[in-house]
């Protein structure tokens, strides 16, 4: 049986087909551009398998909207990133490839993953934060992806800051200097005129690490998970 999953981020879409024992059968990286120009190399990826897929799975950037009352369920919804805003992202797919289709958060899938295969196997809760172009976070209580009236969002909580000390103003569309106005990729862009994959060790960047500290303690505190896992990848 394959197996098909979706990593779709805010700067490229990482599309693999594998078993469901695990094994990795074909892999391909997609730049995000325009929905469609990006879906039509995804959607091209997996028709041209010599297998149909038996599922398909989609972790995305958001916000999404995983209501599946709603209307717009499947929906990306308000992003920063105008081309995208208010895609119908998993209609396309599914109405492309047909079969089942599982939706969710980026954040949220690979937590599910380090739950099944990595760091959080046999835990009941676990804490994953990931830093890339945005900022987010994924909470799993008995093995399930925490939803409440919508995902959660830990990338825009708010930090107390010396702004005479680092008068930089953030990159957040909605906040400027939340979480991920200050650290993300694209804050570590903007503030330093410098991809992120491309800073020396000793680059004064790093130093951002301090700055997520105030999302551990208050989220750690309130949900006390058993583990929790930092991932930086811009």
């Amino acid at each position: 049986m394959n197996l098909g999953g979706i990593e779709a981020g805010g700067t490229k879409f990482v599309c693999a087909v594998g078993t469901s024992t695990g094994e990795l059968v074909d892999e391909i990286v997609v730049p995000t551009t325009t929905p469609e120009e990006t879906l039509s190399r995804v959607i091209a990826f997996f028709r041209s398998q010599a297998r149909p897929l038996s599922a398909l799975g989609i972790g995305s950037f958001g916000p999404l909207q995983l209501n599946r009352h709603r209307a717009d369920y499947g929906f990306i919804t308000s992003t920063p990133k105008e081309a995208w805003r208010y895609f119908d992202l998993l209609g396309t797919v599914r109405r492309a490839l047909g079969g089942p289709v599982g939706f969710d958060t980026d954040v949220n899938a690979a937590a599910l993953a380090e739950a099944r295969w990595g760091v959080a196997e046999n835990l009941s809760t676990f804490l994953y934060v990931t830093v890339g172009t945005g900022i987010g976070g994924a909470l799993l209580i008995d093995g399930h992806p925490f939803h409440g009236a919508q995902h959660l969002e830990m990338g825009h909580i708010r930090v107390p800051r010396d702004r005479a000390r680092d008068p930089f103003p953030g990159v957040c569309p909605y906040h400027q200097d939340c979480l991920e106005g200050l650290a993300s990729g694209l804050a570590i862009e903007a503030r330093w005129r410098i991809s992120p994959p491309d800073l020396s060790r000793d680059h004064a960047a790093w130093i951002l690490g301090s700055i997520t500290s105030p999302l551990h303690a208050p989220t750690g505190s309130a949900r006390s998970p058993r583990r929790g896992s930092y991932w930086g990848a811009a």
